[in-house]
């Protein structure tokens, strides 16, 4: 079986094309229309209850200039209507589907450890993994030896042997444009799965499969769907 069969559809912030990002609606949709997994970025409240947010205040996507870690849980309920998820709320919304958890704001072991907290109480350990930068990572491996981790890189120069032995990710997570054919079989030569955000063209998607790539996050995931099932 060739990578278009096996390659992994995850849905970016569930199903923004149609549905608001980040939101319990969205990511059902997105499973919906084929994904095998969702993307969601988590943030803490001021009172540190992990919730769906991709930005550092509500003022894109709710209206609200206020800064999320200015705001506790209830006045995030309150302010959105109930429409910024908790991320157990979301654990609880996918069901048995795998979720990466690209986490924005984190950038050391205090800042994670409620989130992967709340991962443990909810028994998903093993369906969620994790994405973002150097730093976070780091802080996720070292609040969790267990973790499956998507590094996210955005440089063509592969990451250094010492970040690597420190992170151990499963995955290489690159910027679609970055990828070719050539990085891909270097990766996989390095033993590491490589992962891409976000094409949402059929041309990208297209390209990207036939380059190898294990993984494509996209916020239209029905196409990538189609295509794959083609």
């Amino acid at each position: 079986m060739g990578a278009m069969q096996t390659v992994t559809a995850v849905a970016h912030r569930g199903d923004p094309y149609r549905l608001r990002e980040n939101t319990i609606v969205s990511l059902r949709s997105a499973l919906d229309r084929g994904a095998d997994a969702v993307e969601i970025d988590v943030r803490l409240t001021r009172d540190g209850v992990p919730v769906l947010l991709h930005d550092d205040s509500l003022k894109r996507l709710w209206g609200h200039d206020r800064p999320l870690r200015s705001l506790s849980a209830e006045e995030v309920r309150g302010l959105t209507g109930g429409g910024v998820p908790t991320l157990a709320d979301a654990l609880a919304a996918t069901a048995d589907s795998r979720v990466m958890v690209d986490l924005p704001g984190v950038r050391d072991v205090r800042t994670v450890r409620p989130i992967m907290d709340v991962i443990r109480a909810c028994g998903a350990e093993d369906r969620v993994y994790y994405c973002a930068g150097a730093e976070a990572m780091l802080a996720v491996r070292a609040a969790d030896p267990a973790a499956e981790i998507a590094l996210t890189w955005t440089s063509l120069a592969p990451p250094r042997a010492a970040l690597l032995a420190a992170v151990r990710p499963r995955w290489l997570n690159y910027r679609f444009g970055l990828v070719d054919r050539e990085l891909t079989a270097r990766v996989h030569r390095d033993g590491l799965l490589v992962s891409v955000w976000t094409p949402d063209t059929a041309r990208s998607q297209r390209r990207l499969l036939r380059a190898g790539v294990d993984s494509i996050t996209t916020n239209r995931v029905d196409l990538l769907h189609a295509l794959r099932e083609r």
